[in-house]
Order: structure tokens, then C-alpha cells, then sequence
């Protein structure tokens, strides 16, 4: 029988609306939306390229949870509700997946609340997996 698991970061949100951050279906894990969110203290700055680095290291830890981490991310997904905010972003995100290269998209659309300026969705295979 195929892994499901779901893993929970602790964020308000989850509980409220009922979604887990990330969840592993056998070699894949499958990361939600993230935003810039500190989930610890339920802040957001109003910087995006510092909401960026806040969703990068959200999205970093529910990676560790389901075994994996950046390398074994192979498709992204940017939100942004201000197409101007991505190429400030442009950087930090080079930074993260320069030299893993995932497919990626960029949309431009309306985010949940009006603080957020930057969310990511991400899917990776877990290391060693063999997913049909």
C-alpha cells in the first residue's frame, strides 16, 4: 500500500480551513501554497523579497519532515498577486533552485489576504523513490 501522510507546519490556517502543509503520497510530497508567513508568531513583513525567504524556509522545513529537501524539488509554482514583485524575488530564488532547475510557473493572481505578496507551491520525490 502506497504512503499517505500529512504534515503539519502549525499554521492557523491549516486548522482553520483544513489543509495540510505538505503531504507525501508514496515517493511524492506535494507542498501547499506557502506564504511568507512566520508561523511561530503568525506575522508577515510587507517586503516581498523577505516574504520570499520566509515561504523558501517554510516550504524548506516541511521538505525535511518528508525526508527530502531542495534537490529532490522538481516542480514550482510562484503566486504573486503584483507581477512587479516577482523579479525583485528573482535572486533569492536563484539562489534556492539555480542549480536544480525545476519546471516552474509564475502566476499572477489574488492571494487570501492582502498581506501576502508571495506564495509557492512545490513538488518533489522523495530520494531513492521509484514513482510510476
Amino acid at each position: 500500500m502506497t504512503e499517505r501522510r500529512a504534515i503539519v507546519s502549525g499554521s492557523t490556517f491549516e486548522e482553520q480551513i483544513g489543509y495540510a502543509r505538505a503531504v507525501i503520497d508514496g515517493d511524492w510530497v506535494h507542498v501547499s501554497g506557502t506564504t511568507g508567513f512566520d508561523y511561530a508568531t503568525m506575522t508577515i513583513s510587507a517586503d516581498v523579497v523577505e516574504q520570499a525567504e520566509q515561504a523558501l524556509r517554510n516550504v524548506a522545513s516541511a521538505l525535511a519532515e518528508a525526508g527530502c529537501s531542495f534537490e529532490d524539488v522538481v516542480r514550482v509554482r510562484y503566486l504573486l498577486p503584483d507581477r512587479e514583485d516577482f523579479e525583485p524575488c528573482w535572486p533569492t530564488l536563484r539562489r534556492y533552485f539555480g542549480d536544480i532547475r525545476p519546471a516552474a510557473t509564475m502566476l499572477v493572481c489574488g492571494l487570501s489576504d492582502a498581506r501576502m505578496k508571495f506564495e509557492i507551491e512545490v513538488y518533489a520525490r522523495r530520494p531513492g523513490g521509484h514513482a510510476g
